[in-house]
C-alpha cells in the first residue's frame, strides 16, 4: 500500500503544481486576449483534474483504513488477541480523517475563490487597503498545495505504522496457530 499511495500522492501533487503553474502563466486573469483565455481553460481543466485526483487519493487512504480496521477487529475476535493493535489502528485512522477533511475543504474552496479571481475590480478592505481577488486565489492555492502535501506526509507515515501493526498481528496469529498445531 505504501508504494501505491506514494505513487498516487506524487501524481496528485504534480497535478496540483501543474494547475498552479498554469494559473501563474495566465498573468492578469482579467485579460481578454485569446492566449489568456486558452491558458485559463487549461488551468481550469487541470485544476478540476487535480481536485478529483487529490480527492481520490484521500478516499483510497480512507478505504484502506476502513478495511484494515475491520480485518484487525475480526482477527482480534477470532484469535482472542489483545486490543492494543486495534486501539492504535483506530487512533491512526481518526487522526488522519480530520486532516483529510481539511484538505478536501481547501481543495473545494479553491474553486469559488478562483472564480472570484477573474472579478473585474479589487476589494477595498477596512483601513482603505486593496485586495486583488487573483492575489487571494494565489495565496489560497499555495496554502492548499502546502497543506495537502503536509497531510500526505502524515497519511504516508500512518500507512507505514499501520503496516507494522498488521505485521505484528500476523506474527501473533502465526504464533497462536503454531501453538495449536494449525497450518500457518
Amino acid at each position: 500500500m505504501r508504494r501505491i499511495f506514494l505513487s498516487l500522492t506524487i501524481f496528485s501533487t504534480l497535478l496540483l503544481i501543474g494547475a498552479f503553474a498554469l494559473g501563474l502563466a495566465i498573468g492578469d486573469p482579467r485579460s481578454v486576449s485569446a492566449a489568456a483565455r486558452k491558458l485559463m481553460s487549461y488551468h481550469l481543466l487541470t485544476s478540476v483534474a487535480a481536485l478529483i485526483f487529490a480527492t481520490f487519493v484521500h478516499a483510497v487512504l480512507l478505504t484502506y483504513f476502513m478495511g484494515t480496521s475491520r480485518w484487525m477487529e475480526e482477527a482480534r475476535l477470532a484469535y482472542k488477541l489483545d486490543t492494543r493493535w486495534n486501539v492504535e489502528n483506530r487512533r491512526l485512522k481518526y487522526r488522519t480523517i480530520p486532516l483529510m477533511a481539511a484538505c478536501l475543504l481547501l481543495l473545494i474552496l479553491n474553486i469559488p475563490i478562483g472564480a472570484i479571481a477573474v472579478d473585474r475590480g479589487n476589494w477595498i478592505l477596512p483601513g482603505g487597503h486593496e485586495l486583488s481577488p487573483s492575489r487571494l486565489h494565489l495565496v489560497f492555492s499555495v496554502l492548499t498545495i502546502t497543506v495537502n502535501l503536509a497531510v500526505n506526509v502524515v497519511e504516508y507515515r500512518s500507512i507505514q505504522r499501520n503496516s507494522q501493526l498488521i505485521g505484528e498481528v500476523v506474527q501473533e496469529v502465526r504464533r497462536i496457530r503454531l501453538e495449536h498445531g494449525l497450518p500457518t
